[in-house]
């Protein structure tokens, strides 16, 4: 799953992959934003950890799951 980030003063969006679900993706978002814990933190599907300062967020797209596609499509 494909997760964008916005950051607020910054030309670029964050962009990686996800193996987690949109769902909890979306939990740890809200409650990143609902305690104002001072950072967002995800993990890409290479393990990579990503932390955002959740005053920095300008917004998070959480794309949907897809299986991918072995061979030629038409």
């Amino acid at each position: 799953m494909d997760i964008r980030i916005g950051i607020t003063q910054s030309p670029r969006e964050l962009s990686f992959e996800s193996s987690q679900s949109p769902d909890e993706v979306e939990k740890t978002v809200s409650d990143a934003l609902a305690t104002g814990s001072g950072h967002l933190s995800l993990k890409d599907s290479k393990g990579n950890l990503y932390l955002v300062p959740v005053s920095g967020l300008a917004y998070v797209e959480i794309g949907k799951e897809e299986n991918r596609r072995i061979g030629f499509v038409g």
